[in-house]
């Protein structure tokens, strides 16, 4: 069975959204594009809202945002508590993502990267194992509520 990953955007996203969507296809997976659907300006949270709630309930394994800075869009998938985003920037960032945080969605700049870039953290992110070991402590402890 194919793994289906869900990939949300807001307007400055949108054309990066759509390159992404076309390599994942490239490379055999299924895609749930959660929107947005055009360069029209709208609202990130709108979209990726629904990625992350997918992810946090398990619905789908992994995710992929995008916005123009990467920011908005990851902070509003960090609110899940199941939800381990990634802020990358470059392939270094993408692998460590994945290696030491147990990354389950990536969030992408579509400002700051080019769309090769893009393609090959997509491809680390995919392709990454988690190290586990002292790193699964550390991961166990982010969701701990400190008063």
């Amino acid at each position: 069975m194919k793994e289906i990953i869900p990939i949300a955007s807001d307007h400055a996203g949108y054309e990066l959204k759509k390159i992404v969507i076309d390599y994942l296809k490239s490379k055999d997976f299924e895609v749930e594009d959660m929107g947005t659907y055009s360069s029209d300006s709208v609202d990130y949270p709108d979209f990726a809202h629904k990625v992350g709630s997918a992810v946090n309930n398990g619905t789908y394994k992994r995710g992929i945002v995008i916005c123009g800075s990467g920011n908005g869009v990851q902070m509003t998938v960090n609110k899940y508590p199941n939800v381990r985003c990634a802020l990358c920037w470059n392939e270094e960032i993408a692998q460590l993502g994945r290696q030491h945080n147990d990354a389950n969605i990536i969030s992408m700049p579509a400002r700051f990267v080019s769309s090769e870039l893009a393609l090959k953290m997509v491809d680390i992110f995919l392709n990454t194992e988690f190290e586990g070991g002292r790193h699964q402590r550390r991961v166990e402890k982010i969701n701990k509520l400190i008063l």
